[in-house]
Protein backbone atom coordinates (compact mmCIF):
# COMPACT_ATOMS: atom_id res chain seq x y z
CA UNK A 1 0.00 0.00 0.00
CA UNK A 2 2.81 2.43 0.84
CA UNK A 3 4.54 1.60 -2.46
CA UNK A 4 1.26 2.23 -4.26
CA UNK A 5 0.89 5.64 -2.62
CA UNK A 6 4.46 6.61 -3.50
CA UNK A 7 3.96 5.47 -7.08
CA UNK A 8 0.67 7.34 -7.33
CA UNK A 9 2.28 10.49 -5.90
CA UNK A 10 5.24 10.18 -8.26
CA UNK A 11 3.06 9.71 -11.31
CA UNK A 12 0.84 12.63 -10.28
CA UNK A 13 3.82 14.98 -9.83
CA UNK A 14 5.17 13.87 -13.19
CA UNK A 15 1.77 14.51 -14.79
CA UNK A 16 1.42 18.02 -13.33
CA UNK A 17 4.96 19.00 -14.34
CA UNK A 18 4.31 17.89 -17.90
CA UNK A 19 0.89 19.54 -17.97
CA UNK A 20 2.29 22.92 -16.96
CA UNK A 21 4.90 22.92 -19.72
CA UNK A 22 2.32 23.16 -22.47
CA UNK A 23 -0.64 25.09 -23.73
CA UNK A 24 -3.62 24.15 -21.58
CA UNK A 25 -7.41 24.05 -21.80
CA UNK A 26 -9.81 23.99 -18.85
CA UNK A 27 -13.52 23.48 -18.48
CA UNK A 28 -15.30 25.57 -15.84
CA UNK A 29 -18.69 24.92 -14.23
CA UNK A 30 -20.71 27.54 -12.34
CA UNK A 31 -23.85 26.76 -10.29
CA UNK A 32 -23.43 28.93 -7.19
CA UNK A 33 -26.84 30.58 -7.40
CA UNK A 34 -29.51 30.63 -10.10
CA UNK A 35 -27.66 30.34 -13.44
CA UNK A 36 -26.10 27.19 -14.87
CA UNK A 37 -22.90 28.01 -16.77
CA UNK A 38 -20.07 26.17 -18.44
CA UNK A 39 -17.12 27.31 -20.55
CA UNK A 40 -13.85 26.09 -22.01
CA UNK A 41 -10.97 28.59 -21.83
CA UNK A 42 -7.34 28.16 -22.81
CA UNK A 43 -4.10 29.55 -21.42
CA UNK A 44 -3.88 32.01 -24.33
CA UNK A 45 -7.04 33.74 -23.03
CA UNK A 46 -9.28 32.33 -25.73
CA UNK A 47 -12.88 31.48 -24.87
CA UNK A 48 -13.24 28.32 -26.95
CA UNK A 49 -16.83 27.57 -26.02
CA UNK A 50 -19.42 28.62 -23.49
CA UNK A 51 -23.07 28.12 -22.65
CA UNK A 52 -25.25 29.72 -19.98
CA UNK A 53 -28.75 28.65 -19.02
CA UNK A 54 -30.43 31.54 -17.23
CA UNK A 55 -33.15 30.85 -14.69
CA UNK A 56 -33.94 34.54 -14.25
CA UNK A 57 -37.49 34.60 -15.60
CA UNK A 58 -38.54 31.53 -13.61
CA UNK A 59 -37.27 33.07 -10.37
CA UNK A 60 -38.86 36.42 -11.25
CA UNK A 61 -42.19 34.64 -11.56
CA UNK A 62 -41.66 33.14 -8.09
CA UNK A 63 -40.79 36.57 -6.68
CA UNK A 64 -37.25 35.54 -5.72
CA UNK A 65 -34.81 32.64 -5.70
CA UNK A 66 -36.14 29.51 -4.00
CA UNK A 67 -33.15 27.21 -3.33
CA UNK A 68 -34.88 23.84 -4.03
CA UNK A 69 -36.23 25.22 -7.30
CA UNK A 70 -32.79 26.50 -8.27
CA UNK A 71 -31.29 23.09 -7.45
CA UNK A 72 -33.83 21.24 -9.59
CA UNK A 73 -33.26 23.58 -12.51
CA UNK A 74 -29.49 23.10 -12.25
CA UNK A 75 -29.97 19.34 -12.30
CA UNK A 76 -32.26 19.65 -15.28
CA UNK A 77 -29.90 21.89 -17.25
CA UNK A 78 -26.33 21.04 -16.33
CA UNK A 79 -25.76 18.10 -18.67
CA UNK A 80 -27.00 20.07 -21.68
CA UNK A 81 -25.03 23.17 -20.67
CA UNK A 82 -21.75 21.23 -20.46
CA UNK A 83 -22.48 19.35 -23.69
CA UNK A 84 -23.24 22.58 -25.55
CA UNK A 85 -20.03 24.23 -24.32
CA UNK A 86 -17.91 21.23 -25.36
CA UNK A 87 -19.56 21.07 -28.78
CA UNK A 88 -19.08 24.80 -29.33
CA UNK A 89 -15.41 24.47 -28.42
CA UNK A 90 -15.11 21.37 -30.60
CA UNK A 91 -13.24 19.49 -27.88
CA UNK A 92 -13.84 16.35 -25.85
CA UNK A 93 -13.12 15.66 -22.20
CA UNK A 94 -9.89 13.95 -23.28
CA UNK A 95 -8.68 17.24 -24.79
CA UNK A 96 -8.91 19.04 -21.46
CA UNK A 97 -6.11 19.47 -18.93
CA UNK A 98 -8.36 19.98 -15.92
CA UNK A 99 -11.88 20.80 -14.73
CA UNK A 100 -12.74 23.75 -12.48
CA UNK A 101 -15.93 24.16 -10.48
CA UNK A 102 -17.38 26.68 -8.03
CA UNK A 103 -17.52 25.20 -4.53
CA UNK A 104 -17.85 28.37 -2.39
CA UNK A 105 -19.59 30.60 -1.43
CA UNK A 106 -23.18 30.23 -2.64
CA UNK A 107 -26.47 28.42 -2.18
CA UNK A 108 -25.60 24.96 -0.80
CA UNK A 109 -28.16 23.11 -2.90
CA UNK A 110 -26.95 24.82 -6.07
CA UNK A 111 -23.26 24.36 -5.30
CA UNK A 112 -23.77 20.63 -4.72
CA UNK A 113 -25.16 20.11 -8.22
CA UNK A 114 -22.12 21.65 -9.90
CA UNK A 115 -19.57 20.01 -7.61
CA UNK A 116 -21.06 16.52 -7.91
CA UNK A 117 -21.30 16.81 -11.68
CA UNK A 118 -17.69 18.04 -11.91
CA UNK A 119 -16.50 15.17 -9.74
CA UNK A 120 -18.21 12.68 -12.07
CA UNK A 121 -16.52 14.30 -15.07
CA UNK A 122 -13.17 14.10 -13.28
CA UNK A 123 -13.64 10.40 -12.53
CA UNK A 124 -14.82 9.68 -16.05
CA UNK A 125 -11.99 11.55 -17.78
CA UNK A 126 -9.25 11.02 -15.15
CA UNK A 127 -8.65 14.77 -15.28
CA UNK A 128 -7.73 16.79 -12.16
CA UNK A 129 -10.35 18.94 -10.46
CA UNK A 130 -9.76 22.52 -9.28
CA UNK A 131 -12.15 23.98 -6.64
CA UNK A 132 -12.96 27.66 -7.18
CA UNK A 133 -13.93 30.49 -4.81
CA UNK A 134 -16.74 32.31 -6.61
CA UNK A 135 -15.68 35.82 -5.57
CA UNK A 136 -12.01 35.20 -6.37
CA UNK A 137 -13.14 34.21 -9.86
CA UNK A 138 -15.07 37.48 -10.24
CA UNK A 139 -12.00 39.41 -9.06
CA UNK A 140 -9.64 37.78 -11.55
CA UNK A 141 -11.91 37.84 -14.60
CA UNK A 142 -10.47 41.19 -15.66
CA UNK A 143 -7.12 39.49 -16.28
CA UNK A 144 -8.79 37.37 -18.95
CA UNK A 145 -9.82 40.42 -20.98
CA UNK A 146 -6.92 42.75 -20.13
CA UNK A 147 -3.55 41.19 -20.93
CA UNK A 148 -1.72 44.06 -19.24
CA UNK A 149 -3.42 43.85 -15.85
CA UNK A 150 -0.74 42.92 -13.35
CA UNK A 151 -0.98 41.93 -9.71
CA UNK A 152 -1.53 43.50 -7.22
CA UNK A 153 -4.65 45.63 -7.82
CA UNK A 154 -7.71 46.94 -5.97
CA UNK A 155 -11.00 45.14 -6.63
CA UNK A 156 -14.60 46.03 -5.84
CA UNK A 157 -17.10 43.17 -6.09
CA UNK A 158 -20.76 44.15 -6.29
CA UNK A 159 -23.50 41.55 -6.59
CA UNK A 160 -26.80 40.31 -5.25
CA UNK A 161 -25.03 38.52 -2.43
CA UNK A 162 -21.80 40.44 -1.84
CA UNK A 163 -20.22 43.85 -1.57
CA UNK A 164 -16.47 43.57 -1.07
CA UNK A 165 -13.38 45.75 -1.37
CA UNK A 166 -10.05 43.93 -1.48
CA UNK A 167 -6.50 44.01 -2.74
CA UNK A 168 -5.61 41.10 -4.99
CA UNK A 169 -1.99 40.34 -4.14
CA UNK A 170 -1.71 36.93 -5.77
CA UNK A 171 -4.01 34.46 -7.50
CA UNK A 172 -4.86 32.97 -4.11
CA UNK A 173 -3.96 35.84 -1.77
CA UNK A 174 -6.43 38.64 -1.02
CA UNK A 175 -6.47 41.43 1.58
CA UNK A 176 -10.04 42.33 2.53
CA UNK A 177 -10.49 46.07 3.11
CA UNK A 178 -14.25 46.19 3.54
CA UNK A 179 -17.47 44.24 3.19
CA UNK A 180 -21.18 44.66 3.71
CA UNK A 181 -22.16 44.27 7.36
CA UNK A 182 -25.73 43.39 6.42
CA UNK A 183 -27.17 43.31 2.91
CA UNK A 184 -25.69 43.48 -0.60
CA UNK A 185 -26.45 46.20 -3.18
CA UNK A 186 -28.02 43.77 -5.65
CA UNK A 187 -30.32 42.41 -2.96
CA UNK A 188 -31.34 45.95 -1.98
CA UNK A 189 -32.13 46.80 -5.61
CA UNK A 190 -34.13 43.62 -6.09
CA UNK A 191 -36.24 44.20 -2.97
CA UNK A 192 -36.82 47.84 -3.91
CA UNK A 193 -37.98 46.81 -7.38
CA UNK A 194 -40.38 44.24 -5.91
CA UNK A 195 -41.80 46.71 -3.39
CA UNK A 196 -42.25 49.30 -6.14
CA UNK A 197 -44.04 46.62 -8.20
CA UNK A 198 -41.98 47.43 -11.28
CA UNK A 199 -42.78 44.03 -12.80
CA UNK A 200 -46.37 45.28 -13.22
CA UNK A 201 -45.07 47.81 -15.75
CA UNK A 202 -44.75 46.30 -19.22
CA UNK A 203 -41.31 47.78 -19.95
CA UNK A 204 -39.78 46.16 -16.85
CA UNK A 205 -41.66 42.84 -16.85
CA UNK A 206 -38.70 40.74 -17.97
CA UNK A 207 -35.99 42.63 -16.09
CA UNK A 208 -34.35 41.58 -12.86
CA UNK A 209 -34.65 44.09 -10.02
CA UNK A 210 -31.36 45.86 -10.64
CA UNK A 211 -32.01 46.21 -14.36
CA UNK A 212 -35.52 47.54 -13.73
CA UNK A 213 -34.28 50.17 -11.25
CA UNK A 214 -31.53 51.28 -13.66
CA UNK A 215 -33.93 51.65 -16.60
CA UNK A 216 -36.57 53.41 -14.52
CA UNK A 217 -33.93 55.76 -13.08
CA UNK A 218 -33.25 57.14 -16.56
CA UNK A 219 -36.66 58.83 -16.39
CA UNK A 220 -36.19 60.32 -12.92
CA UNK A 221 -34.23 62.94 -10.99
CA UNK A 222 -31.45 61.44 -8.81
CA UNK A 223 -31.68 64.32 -6.34
CA UNK A 224 -35.49 64.43 -6.14
CA UNK A 225 -35.82 62.37 -2.96
CA UNK A 226 -33.30 62.45 -0.11
CA UNK A 227 -32.89 58.90 1.17
CA UNK A 228 -30.14 59.89 3.59
CA UNK A 229 -26.49 58.93 3.92
CA UNK A 230 -25.18 55.85 5.66
CA UNK A 231 -22.31 54.97 7.99
CA UNK A 232 -20.89 58.49 7.83
CA UNK A 233 -19.59 58.19 11.40
CA UNK A 234 -17.69 54.98 10.63
CA UNK A 235 -14.18 55.63 9.32
CA UNK A 236 -13.85 52.30 7.55
CA UNK A 237 -14.51 50.74 4.16
CA UNK A 238 -17.45 48.57 5.19
CA UNK A 239 -20.85 48.87 3.54
CA UNK A 240 -24.43 48.82 4.82
CA UNK A 241 -27.69 48.78 2.88
CA UNK A 242 -30.25 48.01 5.61
CA UNK A 243 -30.73 51.71 6.39
CA UNK A 244 -31.33 52.46 2.74
CA UNK A 245 -33.88 49.65 2.50
CA UNK A 246 -35.76 51.12 5.47
CA UNK A 247 -35.69 54.59 3.93
CA UNK A 248 -37.07 53.22 0.64
CA UNK A 249 -39.84 51.34 2.45
CA UNK A 250 -40.81 54.46 4.41
CA UNK A 251 -40.84 56.59 1.28
CA UNK A 252 -43.10 54.15 -0.57
CA UNK A 253 -45.53 53.88 2.36
CA UNK A 254 -45.68 57.67 2.66
CA UNK A 255 -46.45 58.02 -1.04
CA UNK A 256 -49.08 55.26 -1.00
CA UNK A 257 -50.86 56.91 1.93
CA UNK A 258 -50.60 60.37 0.37
CA UNK A 259 -52.16 59.24 -2.91
CA UNK A 260 -54.50 56.69 -1.26
CA UNK A 261 -53.25 53.89 -3.49
CA UNK A 262 -54.57 50.36 -3.29
CA UNK A 263 -53.56 46.93 -4.59
CA UNK A 264 -51.18 46.98 -7.55
CA UNK A 265 -51.28 50.74 -8.09
CA UNK A 266 -47.82 52.24 -8.55
CA UNK A 267 -46.71 55.43 -6.82
CA UNK A 268 -46.54 58.52 -9.11
CA UNK A 269 -42.95 59.25 -7.96
CA UNK A 270 -41.69 55.84 -9.06
CA UNK A 271 -39.10 57.14 -11.55
CA UNK A 272 -37.73 59.80 -9.21
CA UNK A 273 -37.50 57.25 -6.40
CA UNK A 274 -35.64 54.76 -8.61
CA UNK A 275 -33.17 57.47 -9.62
CA UNK A 276 -32.72 58.50 -5.99
CA UNK A 277 -32.15 54.87 -4.91
CA UNK A 278 -29.47 54.46 -7.55
CA UNK A 279 -27.88 57.76 -6.52
CA UNK A 280 -27.79 56.81 -2.82
CA UNK A 281 -26.22 53.41 -3.51
CA UNK A 282 -23.65 54.92 -5.85
CA UNK A 283 -22.69 57.64 -3.38
CA UNK A 284 -22.24 55.08 -0.59
CA UNK A 285 -20.05 52.87 -2.77
CA UNK A 286 -17.92 55.72 -4.12
CA UNK A 287 -17.30 57.13 -0.63
CA UNK A 288 -15.95 53.79 0.62
CA UNK A 289 -13.81 53.36 -2.49
CA UNK A 290 -12.32 56.81 -1.99
CA UNK A 291 -11.34 55.90 1.59
CA UNK A 292 -9.79 52.63 0.36
CA UNK A 293 -7.69 54.55 -2.14
CA UNK A 294 -6.51 56.94 0.58
CA UNK A 295 -5.57 53.92 2.71
CA UNK A 296 -3.57 52.55 -0.21
CA UNK A 297 -1.87 55.92 -0.66
CA UNK A 298 -0.74 55.87 2.98
CA UNK A 299 0.34 52.23 3.11
CA UNK A 300 1.70 51.92 -0.45
CA UNK A 301 0.05 48.52 -0.80
CA UNK A 302 -0.11 49.12 -4.55
CA UNK A 303 2.86 50.25 -6.64
CA UNK A 304 2.55 53.67 -8.28
CA UNK A 305 2.81 51.93 -11.65
CA UNK A 306 -0.32 49.85 -11.02
CA UNK A 307 -2.97 52.11 -9.51
CA UNK A 308 -5.89 50.07 -10.82
CA UNK A 309 -9.44 49.46 -9.62
CA UNK A 310 -11.24 46.43 -11.03
CA UNK A 311 -15.02 46.32 -10.59
CA UNK A 312 -16.92 43.09 -11.17
CA UNK A 313 -20.05 41.21 -10.12
CA UNK A 314 -23.61 41.59 -11.40
CA UNK A 315 -24.15 45.14 -10.08
CA UNK A 316 -21.00 46.26 -11.93
CA UNK A 317 -23.16 46.17 -15.07
CA UNK A 318 -25.00 49.27 -13.80
CA UNK A 319 -23.76 52.09 -16.02
CA UNK A 320 -24.61 54.87 -13.53
CA UNK A 321 -22.51 53.25 -10.82
CA UNK A 322 -19.73 52.52 -13.30
CA UNK A 323 -19.67 56.11 -14.57
CA UNK A 324 -19.25 57.60 -11.12
CA UNK A 325 -16.64 55.06 -10.03
CA UNK A 326 -14.70 56.08 -13.12
CA UNK A 327 -14.95 59.73 -12.06
CA UNK A 328 -13.60 58.83 -8.60
CA UNK A 329 -10.72 56.99 -10.27
CA UNK A 330 -9.92 59.96 -12.47
CA UNK A 331 -9.81 62.23 -9.41
CA UNK A 332 -7.50 59.78 -7.60
CA UNK A 333 -5.24 58.94 -10.56
CA UNK A 334 -6.50 55.37 -10.75
CA UNK A 335 -7.38 53.34 -13.82
CA UNK A 336 -10.81 51.68 -13.84
CA UNK A 337 -11.22 48.27 -15.45
CA UNK A 338 -14.64 46.63 -15.75
CA UNK A 339 -15.12 43.36 -17.63
CA UNK A 340 -17.86 43.25 -20.30
CA UNK A 341 -21.38 42.91 -18.83
CA UNK A 342 -21.66 39.22 -19.75
CA UNK A 343 -18.55 38.54 -17.65
CA UNK A 344 -19.74 40.63 -14.69
CA UNK A 345 -22.70 38.36 -14.01
CA UNK A 346 -22.23 34.72 -13.00
CA UNK A 347 -20.86 32.57 -15.82
CA UNK A 348 -18.71 29.55 -16.56
CA UNK A 349 -16.02 31.63 -18.27
CA UNK A 350 -14.78 33.21 -15.06
CA UNK A 351 -14.60 29.80 -13.39
CA UNK A 352 -12.60 28.29 -16.24
CA UNK A 353 -10.25 31.28 -16.27
CA UNK A 354 -9.69 31.10 -12.51
CA UNK A 355 -8.91 27.44 -13.09
CA UNK A 356 -6.28 28.46 -15.66
CA UNK A 357 -4.76 30.94 -13.18
CA UNK A 358 -4.54 28.26 -10.48
CA UNK A 359 -3.33 25.61 -12.92
CA UNK A 360 -0.49 27.88 -14.01
CA UNK A 361 0.51 28.45 -10.38
CA UNK A 362 0.14 24.79 -9.30
CA UNK A 363 -2.59 25.75 -6.79
CA UNK A 364 -5.50 23.57 -5.57
CA UNK A 365 -5.09 20.85 -8.19
CA UNK A 366 -6.73 17.62 -7.01
CA UNK A 367 -6.25 14.25 -8.64
CA UNK A 368 -9.33 12.28 -9.63
CA UNK A 369 -8.26 9.94 -6.81
CA UNK A 370 -8.52 12.69 -4.15
CA UNK A 371 -11.97 14.13 -4.85
CA UNK A 372 -13.22 13.37 -1.33
CA UNK A 373 -11.05 16.24 -0.12
CA UNK A 374 -13.23 18.73 -2.01
CA UNK A 375 -16.51 19.94 -0.53
CA UNK A 376 -18.81 22.94 -0.79
CA UNK A 377 -18.90 25.87 1.64
CA UNK A 378 -21.96 28.12 1.58
CA UNK A 379 -20.03 30.91 3.32
CA UNK A 380 -16.36 31.69 2.92
CA UNK A 381 -14.52 34.98 3.56
CA UNK A 382 -12.43 36.57 0.85
CA UNK A 383 -8.82 36.54 1.98
CA UNK A 384 -7.33 38.08 5.11
CA UNK A 385 -9.43 40.80 6.75
CA UNK A 386 -7.33 43.93 7.41
CA UNK A 387 -10.26 46.35 7.69
CA UNK A 388 -9.36 47.22 11.29
CA UNK A 389 -6.17 48.87 10.03
CA UNK A 390 -8.31 51.33 8.07
CA UNK A 391 -10.50 52.06 11.09
CA UNK A 392 -7.43 52.69 13.23
CA UNK A 393 -6.15 55.30 10.76
CA UNK A 394 -9.40 57.32 11.09
CA UNK A 395 -9.19 58.45 7.48
CA UNK A 396 -11.46 61.41 6.83
CA UNK A 397 -12.68 61.96 3.29
CA UNK A 398 -14.04 65.34 2.07
CA UNK A 399 -17.78 65.36 2.85
CA UNK A 400 -18.76 67.03 -0.42
CA UNK A 401 -16.52 64.96 -2.69
CA UNK A 402 -19.21 62.86 -4.34
CA UNK A 403 -21.70 65.73 -4.65
CA UNK A 404 -18.98 67.75 -6.36
CA UNK A 405 -18.15 65.18 -9.04
CA UNK A 406 -21.86 64.46 -9.56
CA UNK A 407 -22.71 68.10 -10.17
CA UNK A 408 -19.74 68.59 -12.48
CA UNK A 409 -20.60 65.62 -14.69
CA UNK A 410 -24.39 65.23 -14.56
Amino acid sequence: MRLYRLLRSSLWCQYTRQAHRKYSKLLGIETSCDDTGCAIVDSDRNILGEYLQSQQQIHLDFGGIIPPVARDLHKQNIDNVVTQALQQAQVSLNDLDAIAVTVKPGLPLSLLVGMNYAKELSKKSLKPLIPIHHMEAHALTARLVDHNLQLPFLVLLLSGGHCLLAIVKKVNEFLLLGQSIDDAPGEALDKAARRLQLKNMKEFRNCCGGQAIEKAALKGDPRAIDLGTFMTNYKDCNFSYSGLKNAIRSQILKSEQKHELKGDEIIPEVFDLCASIQYAITKHICTRVQRAIEFINRTQLLPDTNRTLVVSGGVASNMFIRKHLNLVCEEENFKLIVPPPKLCTDNGIMIAWNGIEKFNEHIDIFSHLDLDKIDIQSKEPLGKNISQQITDMEIRCPSGFFNKIFEEHK
